[in-house]
């Protein structure tokens, strides 16, 4: 029995609403499940801000980019 491909779905991934280094005014939404990190979003993205608490409005500044998230510390 032949197996067939069958085409995926494309899609092209939309370019992130941050880049390491740029600076944002945030307010802290919700603490992380491990509880180390206040969670801010940027566009839909995920930004953990360690040392932060919901509430908060914090100056932050990305540190790192991943996939679905991005890591910042405030400024």
């Amino acid at each position: 029995m032949s197996r067939r491909k069958r085409p995926g779905v494309f899609r092209p991934r939309r370019p992130l609403p941050v880049a390491v280094g740029e600076e944002h005014e945030v307010e802290i939404e919700e603490m992380s499940r491990r509880g180390d990190a206040g969670v801010a979003r940027i566009e839909g993205l995920i930004i953990f801000v360690p040392g932060t608490r919901p509430g908060q409005h914090v100056r932050i500044r990305i540190i790192r980019v991943g996939r679905n998230y991005a890591v910042a510390q405030v400024v």
